[in-house]
Parts: structure tokens; C-alpha cells; sequence
């Protein structure tokens, strides 16, 4: 049998001990952006790091209501949402230079969503040939940088971009 470490995880599975029906996303609004890797905070959503990403880089645009589906957002989170997800791509671009992006919603269980309880919008940087044979036969995605780093450097990017008025 082949292991795969993943020590950084330990830290957030002990985390949900705690809150075992909470919503991840609910607890982020009220922690620390560091610990919780949130790198911006708008009047109505946040960004943070996807702890299990997909690619280096990849965000999650969350509202700070509680809703599940795009058509229960007022207008202005709405428009909010859109214009924070604008920010990150410039942010992700200025860090990584990816060829593109896969941008989305998975809403509902059935979409895919992890959290269906919780709207959120992906932002996965890409490029091509980003997918190898790790992913396709081995089921497993090969990051190379650790989240705190990427978090670290996307976050001093967007204070650049993006200084506090």
C-alpha cells in the first residue's frame, strides 16, 4: 500500500472536533484571518485559501449570510461576490500568471457542493498540462507549495493591489 502524507491536515481535523454541525464557513467570519487564511473581507463576503485545493492558489469567495443558493442573495452581495471574485483573479494573476481559471459554484449537494448549506464560489487557477498522470491514474493531486506560504504570498499581493482605505 502506497501512503501519502498529509501532516498539515491534523490541525483542522482536531479544529471540527469542536463544532461538530457548525458551518465552516459561519466560524471563518468570526476568526482570525490568519489561522483561518482569509485574505480580504468585504462589506458582505470574504476570500480564503481552499485547504484542500485543487491547484496552488485556489480561492473561495464566501457571503457572509448563510445561504445556500445564488437566487436567495440580495443584489448588493451579489454584486459583491462578483466584484470580490474580479479582485482575486487579479490577485492570482500577479502571483502565478495562470494560463486560466475555472470559476463556479457548486450549488447543492447533488452539484457537488462540500457545504451545500453555505454558497461559495471556487477561483482555481490553471495551466496547461497542470494535470498528470497523478491525477488522472493515481487519484492524487501533487501540490507544491504549502498553504501557509501561499497564503502569505497571495495575502501581501492583495494588500498591494488592494491597500485598506
Amino acid at each position: 500500500m502506497d501512503h501519502l502524507w498529509a501532516p498539515w491536515r491534523m490541525t483542522y481535523l482536531k479544529s471540527t472536533d469542536d463544532m461538530p454541525n457548525a458551518c465552516i464557513f459561519c466560524h471563518k467570519i468570526a476568526a482570525n484571518d490568519d489561522a483561518e487564511h482569509i485574505l480580504y473581507r468585504s462589506s458582505t463576503c470574504y476570500v480564503t485559501l481552499n485547504l484542500y485545493p485543487y491547484n496552488n492558489g485556489h480561492m473561495l469567495v464566501v457571503p457572509f449570510g448563510h445561504i445556500a443558493s445564488l437566487d436567495a442573495m440580495d443584489e448588493q452581495p451579489l454584486l459583491d461576490l462578483m466584484l470580490t471574485t474580479q479582485k482575486a483573479i487579479r490577485v492570482l494573476r500577479e502571483a502565478y500568471q495562470p494560463q486560466a481559471f475555472n470559476i463556479g459554484i457548486n450549488q447543492g449537494a447533488a452539484a457537488g457542493a462540500g457545504i451545500a448549506g453555505h454558497l461559495h464560489q471556487h477561483i482555481v487557477p490553471r495551466w496547461s498540462g497542470d494535470t498528470n498522470y497523478m491525477s488522472v491514474i493515481g487519484q492524487t493531486r501533487v501540490i507544491p507549495e504549502w498553504v501557509d506560504t501561499t497564503f502569505t504570498e497571495l495575502r501581501a499581493i492583495w494588500n498591494i493591489l488592494y491597500p485598506c482605505k
